[in-house]
């Protein structure tokens, strides 16, 4: 990084189930989602600067290129709000996550841009979980950047302590829009689930257990939206000691569970293979 500049991560979210459990007046969807964040992340640095500004690089950079706003902007222009005085940043964001993938990665980039400006600008530790909220349902979960449980629309966070257990991202190279997903799940007439107990888990395989008795109500659309899911979780569950395969999200990234780090990434290198996005790997910081 250059002089003066400060760096912060903005991990994958991966939800290990979701459920859609009902829908406000407002159109909001309510969830209860439990929440883990992965290794493969995107990268934000920012410097004091006269102006908010933000430039783009990294693998899947070229795909926000058009944007004249993202939600790394909107995070900074709202959270410069608090500060007594106008404030600015000269913002770079190494964009190593797919584009609506499932993983959160806008709301992972605004979530650290609030980490990282609320620093930068001496700000009062109230100032970003104001602004979270105002910027998608997943920014608050992202903010905390901890192993949650998710419920309403994304406000109601309880903490989760999961025991150890490995895993692998796979995206099949297609972009999957949140919105579409959610008009296919209304329009297959598909009723609201209820939220779960989550008991105490011992290890990865009581995780996966349990797992096994909930859904992620969004993956069936988003199969039939985008049928290359189909063939990413076949390839998932076909590997070695893989306790789950799921998808994360609205999709299209999916995830593997297994009883450790070192059976994901033997899994990992197995599923590598043109044209997909696969973490670990040694492309992805």
């Amino acid at each position: 990084m250059a002089d003066g500049e400060a760096g912060e991560a903005a991990p994958a979210k991966v939800n290990l189930y979701l459920h859609v459990t009902g829908r406000r007046p407002d159109l909001y969807h309510e969830l209860d989602s439990l929440v883990c964040f992965a290794g493969a992340a995107d990268r934000l640095s920012a410097a004091p600067a006269e102006t908010i500004t933000l430039t783009v690089s990294g693998r899947f950079g070229k795909m926000l290129a058009a944007e004249t706003s993202n939600l790394v902007l909107r995070a900074a222009e709202r959270l410069a709000g608090f500060a007594p005085v106008p404030m600015g940043a000269a913002m770079r964001l190494e964009k190593n996550l797919p584009i609506a993938a499932g993983l959160g990665g806008g709301s992972a980039d605004a979530a650290a841009a609030l980490r990282l400006l609320s620093r930068l600008w001496r700000l009062p530790d109230y100032a970003a979980g104001h602004v979270a909220p105002s910027l998608g349902a997943d920014v608050p979960v992202c903010l905390a950047g901890q192993t949650a449980r998710m419920r309403g629309i994304g406000e109601k966070l309880t903490p989760v302590n999961l025991p150890p257990f490995g895993l692998v991202l796979v995206n099949p190279g297609h972009a999957v829009p949140t919105g579409l997903v959610f008009r296919a799940f209304h329009e297959s007439g598909t009723g609201f689930s209820a939220p779960v107990a989550l008991p105490a888990l011992a290890d990865a395989a009581e995780l996966a257990a349990f797992l096994r008795g909930t859904a992620n109500d969004l993956e069936a659309p988003a199969r039939a939206l985008c049928p290359p899911i189909d063939e990413v979780l076949r390839a998932i569950g076909a590997t070695a000691d893989c306790l789950l395969a799921r998808m994360s999200g609205s999709g299209a990234t999916c995830f593997g569970l297994y009883p450790d780090a070192a059976a994901a990434a033997a899994a990992a290198r197995r599923l590598a293979r043109e044209g997909w996005w696969c973490w670990p790997d040694d492309r992805t910081p």
